[in-house]
């Protein structure tokens, strides 16, 4: 018989989820729910893997809890396929006390509670403590004095109920474009002074190429008066050698 200790503290399934009642052989005789990632012992007992852990955790001695043979820890082995079998039984919303009508799969439990409209969830706004379902949340938004979100014109501010009424965004979005605007013209001017420095700097150095390319003229210039001038020397000292 299982201690009424372990019983108290289930690891399975509530039976009473279920539409219809599940087979003997599909209940944790720890816990009496249905099973919850079901294991199987050395000696072929089934039960939750957290009831089992916690029966071999608490006991002095590692025995099953049903037939008292030796369990070892290491012998215990999940069985996927029962849990396959155990998720596609169909259950009720835990949510049906507050009015929920749908019946699901085991498998399907968690993703309806993302979405299930009759869950108790907390207010999302800060320094809201109400509790409410899902589906009274638009409700709630429209009275909840801690509601806050962004203006959804895009202005940025941060609009609680009582400035929702006060708050002009076109003004704000006006505000911000005329900051942009000085900003864009700073931007400009400053583009504009760059622009100006480095003409002048093209300038300087078109003159510093003009004065180079005049002074490769000039140097140009000489050599050819010096080739003129050796010219001339050579043929006066050779008419001085032929008339001696």
């Amino acid at each position: 018989m299982a201690d009424p200790d372990m019983s108290s503290q289930s690891g399975g399934h509530d039976v009473e989820l279920f539409v219809e009642t599940p087979d003997y052989d599909l209940i944790c005789t720890i816990c009496q729910g249905v099973l919850r990632c079901p294991v199987r012992a050395a000696c072929h007992h089934i039960f939750c893997k957290k009831c089992i852990l916690q029966w071999l955790k608490r006991c002095r001695q590692q025995t099953c809890p049903c037939c008292r043979k030796p369990v070892n820890q290491s012998l215990i082995f999940v069985m996927f396929k029962l849990s396959k079998v155990i998720g596609r039984l169909k259950i009720k919303c835990k949510n049906k006390i507050r009015g929920c009508p749908y019946t699901l799969a085991l498998s399907e439990q968690y993703c309806h509670s993302m979405s299930c409209l009759f869950e108790l969830i907390p207010c999302p706004y800060q320094g809201c403590r109400a509790q409410l379902l899902r589906r009274d949340l638009d409700a709630h938004a429209r009275h909840c004095e801690h509601w806050s979100q962004p203006c959804h014109m895009g202005c940025g501010t941060v609009l609680s109920h009582r400035t929702q009424a006060k708050h002009n965004c076109y003004r704000q979005l006006r505000h911000e474009y005329e900051a942009r605007q000085r900003n864009h013209r700073a931007i400009a001017a400053a583009l504009r002074r760059k622009m100006r420095r480095m003409q002048s700097t093209m300038a300087d150095m078109k003159r510093q190429i003009g004065l180079i390319c005049e002074s490769l003229e000039v140097m140009d210039e000489l050599e050819e008066v010096e080739e003129e001038d050796l010219g001339q020397t050579s043929g006066s000292f050779s008419s001085s050698n032929s008339s001696s």
